[in-house]
């Protein structure tokens, strides 16, 4: 495969001195001994001797043990690696410790409220206060409490509340329809359900109660509901969380005590329910947030997600820095894809996150970020969710200026972290992920295990991480986690996507390993070849899938979304194809293309290759994919009518 060597950015010398990375690097020759020549050299010693980096991450980040662990690693194989053995403290504990309660700690906007503030102090007075309620309910360690809630500052609260008190958290965004948060928390048997009254969405308001109703009957471990009126203001209901709830208690737990579940996307079968403990997000999030997102005092932080997705999770742990963070509930494009440019600019963003989609859609829409705005505080661009295009690399280049550091990141729910991505002392390369993270062992594999460089292979993680999932939820025997990891390379994790390794340190991801389009023996992942189809101005929205077929070389169909003011004509069709034959490769040619209303997606916004090429080959629909876990269910039907 061959990548590109253009470099887009490079940090200042005023960026490389400011940057917590290079205070890392500084910290460990003068505690340690240890001098690196540069990233990557510093990143080879972190998977080479992972129990020294994450002693020195322990150390540097100053984390607070009520009882001290007898190691680091007490059992390296994978899967059931043990870290910390012995080791006690709390995860919001870090988040609240030394501060000052006048300075603020989130800014917050929906479609609902206006811009708002809550300081350190408000955000720890609600969080004991919905702890107290917790309490007063039977909640304690170990219990689970699910939120069926938006991404406002109280779900943040609840959510450290109930980890302050042991007891394990999950959510789902009020979106999700009933079978898809049932199918979801009924396996972990919530004791606490806390749900909104209702939501705005695009300017439509969205009435939730009877189906909250609906999925409270539905949990047979539930013992309670708990309402909050989000879309009338009204607030906690009386009697929970009324305040008097006096200090923060922290209850320490054990280092792999189980902080949250998180689900897969649920597309064929139940979802899995992913449980992460309290002190491997702790690590984790500590070193993405201190180094890698370079997080400081000032800086506002923000990331478009919703409480169904991991970001919104790993948003959360920006608060364990100096630096505050940003939240928005609604549609980023209502009014129009300005929407979250103006909220950068009313909150004063110095990093604005969102994903590869939104930046296609505002390229698409030719929305220029800074006409009409003052964008100066803004000095960084993150990405993810799927591959961001060059294109779209460019487009932020044009659009917020050369002195920009864009950060393309990749990693998933499994890890509730990025394992690849950006690094703020490193120049940033068209349409490259600039290293993989520190402590993370990533590599390019191809069948046989062998590691590869310069070619595309198999992500997989070699050693393990603090952040891998201690269990799925109700997986008593390990069976699902080692099926879903560890199958394909015993003892070693397969993430599921293509990536390349070049020989700068730097990555590329081209899609998901179980959708490679595979054409004559030569293998593409779908992201490059989107990326050549989303060029094409007309279209929208693109899928395309590899369905085989005995005899020959399989189907491989392609499906578009254009613009309402086109149509796929022969001509467009055309050129479809010509962009496709120069950009990937004549046999990467779909054999053709057709018109559709919408592409299936995920809750999460994930595109439903699997499932709809499992269709396209005769599986029944209601096998190949689970309707309540898709944002548009609607969007299979028209795959169901050519199987008829």
């Amino acid at each position: 495969m061959a990548v590109g060597a253009e470099v887009l950015w490079s940090p200042s010398e005023e960026r490389l001195e400011r940057a917590t990375l290079t205070r890392f690097a500084g910290w460990l020759s003068d505690t340690r001994g240890l001098r690196f020549d540069g990233y990557h050299d510093l990143w080879q010693w972190s998977v080479d001797d992972i129990e020294a980096f994450w002693e020195s991450i322990v150390a540097f980040c100053e984390v607070r043990f009520e009882t001290p662990a007898r190691s680091v690693l007490g059992r390296s194989e994978m899967p059931g690696a043990e870290w910390f053995p012995g080791a006690r403290l709390s995860y919001p504990e870090h988040i609240f410790r030394g501060r000052d309660s006048e300075a603020v700690a989130l800014r917050h906007a929906s479609e609902v409220r206006e811009l708002g503030e809550w300081t350190w102090g408000r955000l720890r007075g609600e969080t004991a206060a919905i702890a107290s309620g917790l309490r007063a309910l039977g909640v304690g360690s170990g219990d689970r409490v699910a939120a069926y809630m938006p991404n406002i500052p109280e779900t943040v609260a609840a959510f450290l509340a109930c980890a302050s008190i042991g007891a394990v958290w999950s959510s789902a965004a009020p979106e999700f329809g009933a079978r898809s948060v049932i199918d979801r928390f009924a396996q972990i048997e919530p004791k606490v359900l806390l749900a909104i009254d209702g939501y705005r969405y695009g300017g439509r308001d969205f009435d939730r109660r009877e189906i909250v109703r609906h999925i409270a009957s539905e949990i047979p471990s539930l013992e309670r509901l708990v309402t909050l009126g989000y879309l009338d203001g009204s607030g906690w209901e009386d009697g929970f969380a009324d305040g008097g709830a006096g200090e923060l208690d922290f209850a320490p737990v054990a280092f792999d005590h189980p902080l949250w579940v998180l689900y897969s996307s649920g597309t064929t079968g139940l979802p899995k329910p992913i449980v992460h403990g309290q002190g491997g997000i702790l690590l984790e999030q500590l070193k993405k947030s201190v180094l890698h997102l370079d997080a400081q005092a000032g800086d506002r932080l923000f990331w478009f997600s919703t409480t169904g997705w991991m970001m919104w999770n790993f948003l959360v742990g920006v608060l364990l820095t100096e630096a505050s963070i940003v939240l928005f509930d609604g549609n980023p494009g209502y009014p129009d894809l300005g929407r979250l440019w103006d909220l950068a600019e009313e909150t004063g963003m110095t990093c604005f996150g969102t994903s590869a989609a939104f930046i296609a859609s505002c390229m698409k829409a030719e929305v220029s970020p800074r006409a009409g705005r003052s964008l100066e505080a803004l000095t960084a661009v993150g990405s993810t969710g799927s591959p961001l295009s060059p294109e779209g690399f460019r487009w932020v280049y044009d659009e917020l200026g050369a002195d920009t550091w864009l950060f393309s990141t990749s990693g998933g729910t499994d890890l509730c972290t990025a394992f690849v991505g950006g690094v703020p002392t490193l120049p940033v390369y068209l349409g490259e992920l600039q290293a993989r993270a520190l402590g993370a062992s990533v590599e390019a594999w191809d069948p046989e295990g062998h590691s590869l460089v310069e070619e595309v292979g198999e992500l997989v993680i070699t050693k393990p991480m603090p952040s891998m999932p201690i269990y799925f939820w109700g997986d008593e025997d390990g069976s699902r986690l080692r099926e879903s990891y560890f199958s394909t390379y015993p003892g070693v994790w397969r993430h599921g996507d293509w990536i390349t390794i070049t020989s700068r340190g730097t990555a590329v991801i081209s899609g998901r390993s179980d959708s490679t389009i595979n054409r004559g023996g030569v293998r593409m992942g779908t992201a490059e070849i989107y990326r050549a189809v989303l060029a094409v101005p007309e279209v929208l929205d693109a899928l395309v899938v590899d369905v085989p077929r005995p005899g020959t070389d399989g189907w491989m169909p392609l499906f578009v979304v254009v613009r309402e003011d086109a149509s796929l004509d022969d001509s467009l069709i055309d050129q479809i194809r010509r962009r496709i034959r120069e950009d990937c490769s004549p046999r990467h040619v779909p054999d053709e293309i057709r018109q559709i209303d919408e592409v299936p997606r995920t809750l999460s916004g994930k595109v439903l290759e699997v499932p709809v090429k499992r269709i396209l080959m005769g599986v029944a629909p209601e096998e190949a994919a689970s309707r309540e876990s898709l944002a548009n269910p609607k969007a299979l039907d028209y795959f169901l009518t050519l199987v008829k």
